[in-house]
């Protein structure tokens, strides 16, 4: 599971340097400057949760199996918050309307919150190894 959460970490982080690129080289010609600010919100919370499944996976705070569910919850949320902003930011250059979609947004907010707060639940609830 470690190698998991960690490699899953390393392709959010790789993404995230890449579509940050992107953002601040790529789009500034295509979109408004309030566009770009939403992309690089949904590349900074990314790269954020990114470090979040690096140390998650990288640590030993927790058994594999307390790590599962709070890497489903990250990974969803990432997939939900970030990429939802994403589309909406680029809205503007397709023709369908990624607005319809603009609830996948909080319901990641939700999904990362909740990792988070698992994290701390299962971290102070978990008995010394002494």
């Amino acid at each position: 599971m470690n190698k998991t959460i960690f490699g899953t970490g390393i392709f959010f982080g790789l993404t995230a340097v890449l579509l940050g690129a992107f953002g601040a080289h790529g789009l500034e010609k295509m979109v408004d400057a309030k566009a770009i600010e939403t992309f690089e919100t949904g590349v900074r919370y990314q790269m954020y949760h990114a470090l979040f499944l690096l140390i998650l996976g990288g640590s030993n705070i927790l058994v594999n199996e307390r790590k599962r569910m709070i890497y489903y919850f990250i990974v969803v949320g990432i997939v939900c918050f970030s990429f939802s902003i994403y589309l909406l930011a680029i809205n503007e250059l397709t023709s369908f309307d990624f607005k319809k979609l603009a609830l996948l947004t909080p319901l990641g907010g939700v999904l990362l919150i909740t990792g988070w707060i698992l994290l701390g639940i299962r971290v102070l609830n978990q008995k010394p190894l002494n």
